[in-house]
């Protein structure tokens, strides 16, 4: 049976899409066939991080705007098998339907094992496209504003009844003991208050593979992570290792 899962985060600039780029391709790397579903409109770019920015010719804006199917805006990725995108639309202005995100879900069920949706910012309509997942990733950095704003937004979700939440704790750095920062990554799992399921290292390779589109390198900090989180999502006892490069 194929899973839901929205990838989402209280604050801008935690990682979330390259999140869900990498989880992604770690799922379909492990032989799943997977979707992502870009659902920040204006703002789209995991075209780019995929490395199909010159091969995507259609947008959910289009599906929404009753012009095509959502199948015709499905987009194969090449960099591995298994891996497909619906990209967001370059219109800010066109909203975001939840019953047609559900529609989509549901039409998509019947041919991929795993759809992520990368979320944009929190609204109503958010709440109502991560309400239809079946797993919710949380995002955050270890920093205490971050960390703050993912706890508001996990307990906002925990009221709405979306409790099947992981905390993915991104960008984490050896030298991430300041005064500013939270030092302890115990501490953050404590303050989200949501089971973690991965951390994810500070690895210049995530930011150069993203911005040119290319496929993590397998042995780099960054891919290890991604895979056990991927692997975690299977229902793989993986152990919570921390690889800080």
């Amino acid at each position: 049976m194929s899973q839901i899962i929205a990838v989402t985060a209280g604050k801008g600039g935690t990682g979330k899409s390259t999140t869900s780029a990498n989880v992604a391709t770690a799922l379909a790397a492990l032989g799943k066939k997977t979707l992502v579903v870009e659902l920040d409109f204006g703002l789209r770019c995991l075209d780019i991080m995929l490395g199909i920015k010159d091969k995507v010719k259609h947008d959910i804006g289009e599906y929404l705007e009753g012009k095509i199917d959502i199948l015709t805006a499905t987009t194969k990725v090449d960099r591995v098998d298994n891996l497909y995108l619906v990209c967001a639309t370059r219109n800010p202005f066109i909203d975001i339907n939840p019953e047609k995100i559900m529609e989509v879900c549901q039409e998509m069920r019947k041919h991929f094992d795993y759809i992520i949706m990368d979320t944009a910012g929190i609204g109503s309509s958010v709440f109502s496209v991560i309400k239809a997942a079946e797993l919710i990733l949380m995002v955050t950095t270890p920093d205490t504003v971050c960390v703050r704003d993912g706890a508001i937004l996990s307990d906002f979700l925990y009221v709405k009844n979306c409790t099947n939440q992981r905390l993915v704790i991104n960008k984490v750095s050896p030298n991430f003991k300041d005064e500013d920062i939270l030092y302890d990554l115990d501490e953050v799992m404590d303050s989200v208050g949501i089971p973690l399921i991965g951390v994810v290292p500070e690895d210049m390779n995530i930011k150069i593979c993203g911005a040119k589109g290319q496929p993590l390198p397998p042995n780099c900090g960054g891919a290890k992570a991604y895979a056990a989180i991927a692997r975690r999502i299977l229902g793989e006892d993986v152990p919570l290792t921390i690889n800080i490069n």
